[in-house]
């Protein structure tokens, strides 16, 4: 499997995982009805979601990952 393959499986898998998380938060601890609960979770999954990017460099391909909450992308393979 090449690495940009991988980097679209993770990114499907992180997102998937954040959305049914945050869609169950966004039933239970909100008032929103209709239409509004799958848009407001996938907004907050969207944004909240770490990205991953496979890259060349020096040669090799690599997988970075960019997320909210860190400052700089780290390598994950």
């Amino acid at each position: 499997m090449s690495k940009k393959n991988k980097a679209l499986l993770y990114n499907l898998l992180s997102f998937g995982i954040l959305y049914v998380f945050i869609r169950y938060v966004v039933i239970d601890y909100t008032s929103l009805t209709g239409i509004m609960r799958p848009i407001a979770s996938f907004v907050v999954a969207t944004l909240i979601a770490p990205k991953f990017q496979a890259g060349f460099v020096n040669g090799q391909d690599r997988i970075y990952m960019r997320w909210l909450f860190l400052k700089e992308a780290k390598e994950v393979g």
